[in-house]
């Protein structure tokens, strides 16, 4: 018999060592390292496992047929549009977010959204019963949808071969292990090697896969990650649980964009897809309120409207606080100094805190003008006229700088009812802007925008 043999891992990132270490020399972590064994056990491999009989040859790259790879729809226009157009063929995807966002309910609802795909769900998680009750709120059905309940790769892969599903779905990665590795489900080595297996199993057979995973405290997904390199694509779903909107973001996909986002809304019967966001991101005000001013901002080749708060106090325990949510809090600093060396506004001795509305998430650096001018405008008291937005960037120097797609930011501001765009004169440069109907005001300097605001 073969003496046992293991390793030692880091529950952290993944790395390995032939004995225990204190401090991770990866990542950097510390008591991260455990014991696992490795040793695998020589047994049988499923059919849907076992490589194909031809052989691979190389090809010229004119020669490769792309019709077997055609997209099919998830019958979810914001998973389309974050996947880059629908499923791929024989991809591996990963949807990563916090417990209870909402992972769950999402891929349920997709799944029985596809009348026309035979999908099998698995779940390590939760009994048939739980699912069926979720699916009945959802007040959805679908006729070739299965569901499996079983962590054992290797009862999987058997069901697998009796349905042969057009898509699978596992819920989740975690908590799958296999026979070849002697350790317990979750561990680096289970989950390296059940993603190992789904990975095959999707590239021979041309399945979509979907993984479900957890992630840690510090927001990664839990697991070594190699994870996230194996899977063609990664998805983030996040939200704030004190909004009832979800982001569906991708991080990594090798088959589209990695800047679209879909956007979602947690309702009674399950999520709603949020066609029109800028609506939902912009408060309905009777009267102007000071501190408050409208950014123009892009997520992928959508253009939204975000309405970004201010409040500017003085400083009351001596050292001035700052505070951002939603927004990067060195840009922000960064844009404070900038208002007071190159303006003259004495805005260090002041609390300033920022927020974005709605409980997202921007790093555009096209609402610079707009954080500006927020926190001008709760600094003097002064409101700013509720039909003006801004879309521009500001330098060090002062200047405002121009941005990209200008013509998507002017064209859905004015379609959300906007009399007035203030934009860089910098973006007027090979812009077609000669049907726009909306007043587009071109700036070069922070005080000539301080002069149309404020007087």
């Amino acid at each position: 018999m073969p003496k046992t043999k293991t390793l030692f891992f880091c529950q952290n990132c993944g790395a390995q060592s032939h004995k225990w270490i204190g401090r991770c020399p990866s990542c950097g972590e510390w008591n991260t390292y455990v014991e696992e064994v490795i040793q695998k056990e020589k047994k049988g491999i499923p059919s849907s496992l076992k490589p194909a009989k031809e052989t691979t040859k190389a090809r010229k790259i004119r020669d490769i047929d792309l019709s077997l790879d055609k997209r099919d729809s998830t019958a979810s226009k914001e998973l389309d549009r974050v996947l880059g157009g629908g499923m791929v063929p024989g991809s591996l995807i990963l949807i990563g977010g916090e417990p209870g966002i909402g992972k769950s309910t999402l891929m349920l609802q997709i799944a029985l959204q596809m009348k026309n795909k035979k999908v099998l769900y698995v779940s390590g998680e939760e009994s048939a019963q739980q699912i069926r009750m979720r699916a009945d709120r959802l007040k959805l059905s679908s006729e070739p949808f299965f569901i499996l309940t079983e962590t054992l790769t290797q009862n999987i892969f058997r069901q697998v071969e009796e349905i042969d599903p057009d898509v699978l779905i596992i819920d989740s990665i975690q908590t799958l292990h296999t026979d070849y590795i002697e350790s317990s489900a979750g561990s680096i080595s289970q989950i390296r090697e059940c993603a190992a297996e789904m990975q095959k199993y999707s590239k021979v057979n041309q399945v979509p896969v979907y993984l479900i995973g957890h992630i840690t405290k510090d927001g990664n997904l839990a697991g070594p990650k190699i994870l996230e390199h194996m899977v063609d694509t990664v998805l983030q779903f996040e939200g704030d649980r004190n909004y009832g909107y979800r982001i569906l973001r991708s991080v990594k996909n090798r088959f589209g964009s990695t800047s679209e986002l879909g956007i979602f809304e947690m309702q009674s019967t399950g999520l709603k897809e949020v066609d029109n966001p800028s609506e939902i991101l912009i408060s309905q005000r009777d009267e102007d309120v000071s501190g408050v001013a409208i950014a123009s901002t892009m997520e992928g080749l959508r253009p939204i409207m975000i309405e970004v708060q201010a409040l500017v106090s003085t400083a009351v325990y001596g050292t001035p606080q700052r505070s951002c949510t939603g927004f990067d809090l060195r840009r922000l600093n960064m844009l404070l100094a900038v208002l007071e060396k190159r303006s003259g506004f004495k805005l260090g001795v002041k609390d300033v805190f920022l927020n974005i509305a709605g409980g997202i998430r921007v790093d555009d650096p096209a609402i610079d003008l707009a954080v500006i001018c927020s926190i001008l405008s709760s600094s003097e008291d002064i409101s700013i006229e509720q039909k003006i937005c801004f879309a521009a960037e500001v330098g060090l120097s002062g200047e405002i700088r121009p941005v990209n797609r200008i013509e998507q930011r002017i064209q859905e501001a004015e379609k959300l009812g906007f009399e007035q765009i203030i934009i860089s004169k910098y973006n007027l440069k090979g812009a077609d802007l000669k049907n726009s109907r909306i007043n587009i005001t071109p700036v070069s300097k922070i005080e000539s925008v301080f002069g149309l605001l404020f007087g």
